[in-house]
């Protein structure tokens, strides 16, 4: 039985004659939980996935206790129904507290327990339950067969916990620091099958000892009512850095940008460069290196190799059929056709609808977009597998400048959940390597546009100008990182396919990637729409 009465501050406060440890299994309390508190709850966190939607109703799909000794949380898992026929999944950990110094953040719901008045709250926002989710991942058993599975990998010792905290502002999932050297990251929506992110880092490095990811050291999963293996969290070492490359690039490309102007550099004297024509750093031309200095160009060498060395990881296992390479074939070619032409009928509709938003160049292009879709949709269809050559393998997934760490001389790998927009089985297809190099390429071209439209006033040429300068620049970048790329991957023997079919595989992962990324800025950023449209430009016109 529950009821709601109003307590001493005025607010709407539910009482019920359930123990805590017993609460999750009165219907009435769930009920009212789930459709009066959550749905209200739920619409205002950061985390939250489908706030573009319109929410229908919350469910309790699965629920199961954390706990340690006297101490109980519950874990719930939420669907969450949407008017538009479809469903998100998340996972919510709840406490009970009484003391009103604590987590006055994460509260959910003022509730009277058998006399006893407090809170439910994310638990999250709660130090004891943090405490025991890291002693118990510490204290893992090697083989876990309970509902709630506990890992951590053999070759660690954890020490005694010291200390919590959440790390900053994040979109969808939440990461906390453990005595400021590990981080747990529990994933919020979550999938019917193991994370991708799970599988990646621990088969990285810990089955192929990749130095250039975060250790994996620990999980949390789940055992749902189907049998599934659900993964809730992920602990990987805190790996320390100087920030993303995405932050690293901008600033290198600030003063790039700087010095056309410093060094009263012209355009025409620059020498053009064929778009995928690799380039050793002793064959660019002294005008190229003068402008835009050695440095950028090792970092692209380093960012390559490292990339390379990825790939090759992931491409060398023989026994663990989840990684092991495979060749291009009918089945792929069908699951990719259906999958962009789906993507491309939704990014023709989007810019028909919001052609009013845009002006200029960007007008123009979008304009052109439309005029080729014939074109555009007959090379996604076109995709012809029989005359590839090259392994398919599990790749990064979501591969760009944000999602790489700079550690003073070096590179750091993270975040292998894949591509947001994509089911959880759609991103565990074994992909063409080069698709994540696309990524990369698509990231470098995002950081050139995005330092004309920040700094565009500190410099004295035109956008058009800055414009030209940054698809010349853009060219070079690409040029040296596909000389070592090539080159590491070759010597590895991991086969990306002969000449003519890395550059047929680059133009499709790079004309799939723009055309992806058209709907993130018609939805979001209408003036940087330009960034994408030109990249489906440079493709058609190449």
């Amino acid at each position: 039985m529950i009821e709601k009465t109003n307590s001493k501050s005025n607010s709407m406060l539910f009482s019920s004659e359930s123990k805590w440890e017993e609460l999750i299994k009165d219907k009435d309390f769930v009920n009212v939980f789930l459709s009066d508190v959550l749905e209200d709850y739920i619409l205002k966190q950061r985390w939250y996935g489908g706030k573009s939607s319109k929410l229908k109703y919350v469910e309790l799909s699965e629920y199961f206790r954390i706990q340690q000794t006297g101490e109980v949380y519950f874990g719930l898992i939420l669907e969450v129904n949407f008017v538009e026929a479809f469903y998100h999944h998340y996972f919510l950990p709840i406490a009970f507290i009484t003391d009103k110094k604590y987590a006055k953040e994460g509260r959910i719901l003022p509730i009277k327990l058998k006399n006893q008045e407090g809170y439910i709250i994310d638990a999250m926002h709660l130090e004891a339950f943090r405490k025991v989710v890291y002693q118990r991942i510490s204290s893992a058993l090697p083989v876990d067969k309970t509902p709630v599975q506990y890992h951590k990998t053999e070759a660690f010792s954890f020490p005694k916990y010291e200390s919590s905290r959440f790390m900053g502002v994040e979109q969808s999932n939440t990461s906390i620091i453990y005595n400021d050297a590990f981080i747990l990251k529990f994933f919020r929506r979550i999938y019917a099958d193991k994370n991708p992110d799970y599988e990646m880092s621990r088969f990285l490095s810990d089955k192929k000892d990749f130095k250039n990811t975060p250790p994996y050291l620990g999980s949390m999963n789940i055992i749902d009512s189907e049998n599934t293996n659900i993964t809730i969290a992920l602990m990987q070492k805190l790996v320390p850095n100087n920030g993303d490359a995405w932050e690293y690039f901008l600033k290198e490309l600030q003063m790039i940008f700087a010095s056309i102007d410093k060094k009263k550099i012209q355009f025409k004297d620059l020498p053009e460069i064929e778009m995928f024509k690799r380039r050793k750093i002793v064959e660019l031309p002294p005008q190229i290196v003068d402008w835009l200095g050695l440095n950028l160009f090792n970092k692209i060498q380093l960012l390559a190799q490292r990339t390379a060395e990825m790939h090759i990881a992931l491409g060398s296992e023989f026994e663990e059929t989840a990684f092991t390479p495979t060749r291009f074939n009918g089945d792929y070619t069908v699951w990719l056709k259906n999958r962009l032409t789906y993507q491309f009928q939704n990014r023709l509709n989007l810019t028909e609808n919001n052609l009013h938003k845009l002006e200029g160049n960007s007008f123009k292009l979008a304009q052109e977009f439309l005029d080729n879709k014939n074109e555009i949709r007959k090379r996604l269809v076109n995709f012809d597998w029989t005359k590839l050559k090259g392994e398919r393998i599990r790749i990064h997934g979501d591969y760009h400048l944000g999602q790489i760490l700079v550690q003073n001389e070096d590179f750091c790998i993270l975040d292998f959940e894949g591509e947001p927009e994509s089911t959880i089985r759609d991103r565990k297809v074994k992909q063409p390597p080069l698709k994540d190099v696309a990524g990369l390429f698509r990231s470098f071209h995002y950081a050139i546009y995005s330092t004309i439209f920040t700094h565009q006033e500190n410099y004295s040429k035109t956008q058009e100008e800055l414009f030209e300068y940054g698809e010349l620049l853009y060219k070079y970048l690409v040029s040296v990182f596909l000389e070592i790329y090539r080159t590491k991957t070759q010597e590895a023997n991991l086969s990306i396919g002969y000449t003519k079919e890395r550059i047929y595989l680059l133009k499709y992962c790079l004309l799939e990637k723009a055309i992806y990324e058209l709907g993130y800025e018609l939805n979001s950023r209408p003036k940087w729409t330009i960034i994408p449209l030109k990249g489906i430009a440079n493709i058609l016109n190449s």
